[in-house]
């Protein structure tokens, strides 16, 4: 699953990929598949604390401007949607952003394991996120969005990020992304067209074999 989320961001074309694990095993996989892995603590709280580690080892002299967190439970996510994280950050004024799609499963809507993002128009395909919650939200009729958990970074504001000490709408909600917005970052939210297939349970990787072998 590792690898097929390596290929995808390698497709991207968007710079050098790299997988950063605190499992050795896992970075062998990557490593025999012709990847580059770095290993990092295993006493991180986050992924974004284990990716500003691993952007330290990587690029200590600080060329890279910006970072993508793409987390390995998503084999099915599309390259153009990785691309598609970058335009946000053409604002000067966007710290972080990120992806969503609209939903279109009505089961999804009241769904508390499916992250909705609440936010303002800015953009053609385009939002300011206001907030990130498990409820249902906004209230009212109009469309809701899927968040897909993809962050990209500036370095700076990584940086800042992984520095911020959890807020309390992070813990109440388990969202970290709600750290960056009670300290006052901006977020901006590219809007996509599908949710890729995030493998949380076996039953989640049975169907991303079945997916992955129809593509194959």
């Amino acid at each position: 699953m590792v690898v097929h989320v390596l290929r995808r961001a390698e497709a991207a074309n968007l710079g050098p990929v790299f997988v950063a694990t605190d499992a050795p095993e896992i970075g062998a996989v990557v490593q025999k598949a012709g990847g580059r892995a770095v290993i990092t603590s295993p006493d991180h709280g986050s992924g974004s604390d284990r990716i500003f580690e691993a952007l330290g080892k990587i690029d200590p002299e600080g060329r890279a401007g910006i970072v993508i967190n793409l987390q390995a439970d998503l084999p099915t996510i599309g390259s153009s949607d990785i691309a598609a994280s970058l335009a946000p950050l053409s604002d000067a004024t966007v710290d972080i952003a990120t992806l969503a799609a609209e939903i279109s499963d009505a089961a999804e809507r009241s769904d508390p394991n499916v992250v909705k993002v609440v936010g303002t128009p800015v953009a053609r395909d385009r939002m300011r996120a206001l907030y990130f919650t498990r409820t249902t939200a906004p209230y009212g009729e109009g469309p809701l969005y899927h968040h897909i958990g993809l962050y990209a970074f500036r370095r700076a504001s990584l940086e800042r990020f992984v520095k911020l000490p959890p807020s309390p709408l992070e813990r109440r909600e388990k969202l970290e992304q709600l750290r960056a917005l009670e300290a006052g970052m901006r977020v901006d939210v590219a809007i996509v067209d599908s949710v890729p297939l995030g493998v949380d349970t076996p039953a989640d990787l049975a169907r991303a074999r079945a997916v992955l072998s129809e593509r194959a």
